[in-house]
């Protein structure tokens, strides 16, 4: 499994987190899960393998382009033969500026963005297919984003509120109420949680805790700190209360991870 990030150009920089490229290069089978990471991505299959995402218990082939909604809960995918995919995360609260329908309702599925974005979106698929060369591949991507995010400018207010709020969140030592985080910005608590659900598809809360999971991953994976140094520094109650939330995402004790065994759970990490 071959695994790099690309940076966006600085048009999509407060949009979008990174491209990314991944490839398994062998006939080969291999079964993973993906675990929650607070962004939406699209991913474009470029290859000759195939693609699978778990659904009650039975795996199912993906589209050619696929719109990842938030994953709430770990995902067993499964990849077939050789596997070519250009992918593009979206930081948090960006996704809205691209999706015309309210990122709630893609939350632990992966679409068809074929069908959702029509036929732009499926010419540039194909496009990509003809196209050599990962440079020119993102550039076409930059384009079609680029485009997608002039028709969207409305939104810009309400989503670059939701980003101010995250950036509170995000702090480990943030202990505040979201009635008070609320009121600050002139708004009620319920308003507030509608706006998240609708641009990011989490509630504030679900996203502290994904982010918060997230940070101890990235700890969890160095194995030369104790369980209870991660659970201080990323600012969980005590031990106990790491390893529950960390198995809710994950489905495994921090103990029982590994980056050997979940290659592309790590690679797409929200890093």
């Amino acid at each position: 499994m071959l695994y790099n990030e690309i940076r966006p150009g600085k048009e999509l920089e407060k949009y979008v987190k990174c491209y990314y490229i991944y490839r398994s290069e062998m006939d080969t089978v291999f079964e993973d899960t993906v675990f929650p990471s607070g962004c939406v991505e699209i991913i474009f299959n470029l290859g000759t393998g195939n693609w699978q995402t778990a659904i009650n218990d039975h795996f199912v082939t993906t589209p050619p382009i696929e719109l990842w909604g938030q994953i709430i809960r770990p995902l067993a995918v499964r990849s077939i033969g050789k596997n070519t995919m250009l992918g593009v995360r979206f930081y948090p609260h960006a996704a809205a500026f691209f999706l015309n329908d309210n990122i709630d309702l893609f939350n632990d599925q992966v679409i068809d963005l074929g069908s959702l974005a029509g036929a732009t979106a499926a010419a540039l698929h194909s496009r990509l297919l003809d196209t050599s060369g990962w440079d020119k591949r993102v550039a076409l991507v930059e384009q079609y984003l680029i485009g997608k995010l002039s028709q969207s400018q409305k939104r810009s207010g309400k989503v670059e509120l939701i980003n101010e709020i995250m950036h509170e969140l995000q702090h480990k030592d943030f202990f505040d109420n979201i009635e008070n985080v609320a009121t600050r910005y002139g708004i009620t608590s319920r308003y507030l949680q509608k706006l998240f659900l609708q641009y990011t598809g989490l509630t504030p809360k679900l996203y502290s805790k994904i982010n918060r999971f997230q940070n101890s991953l990235s700890l969890v994976t160095k194995k030369d700190i104790s369980l209870t140094a991660v659970a201080y520094t990323c600012g969980y109650f005590d031990q106990s209360h790491f390893i529950r939330e960390f198995k809710s995402f994950t489905g495994l004790t921090p103990s029982g991870y590994s980056i050997a065994n979940s290659p592309v759970a790590f690679a797409l990490a929200n890093n």
